[in-house]
């Protein structure tokens, strides 16, 4: 999956996600932080068919799971 940001808006959201980074808090500082985050998701749901599966649950725990084996940090 690609997302195509603006780098207006891909400035917006790195400072909110280095600052929660840094801070271990996930706190709205500027309404644009808001409204990028309301974008972001706006993007990901079109591509996300997993959203309608009867299996939501089931597949949402299966991902959590993959993302938590494969951490590189």
């Amino acid at each position: 999956m690609r997302l195509n940001l603006e780098n207006h808006e891909a400035l917006v959201l790195i400072e909110f996600l280095i600052r929660f980074r840094n801070e271990e808090k996930l706190e709205i500082q500027h309404e644009a932080e808001e409204q990028i985050l309301w974008d972001l998701c706006a993007m990901i749901e079109k591509e996300v068919p997993e959203l309608l599966d009867e299996e939501y649950k089931k597949l949402l725990n299966s991902a959590r799971e993959k993302v938590i084996k494969n951490e590189t940090f």
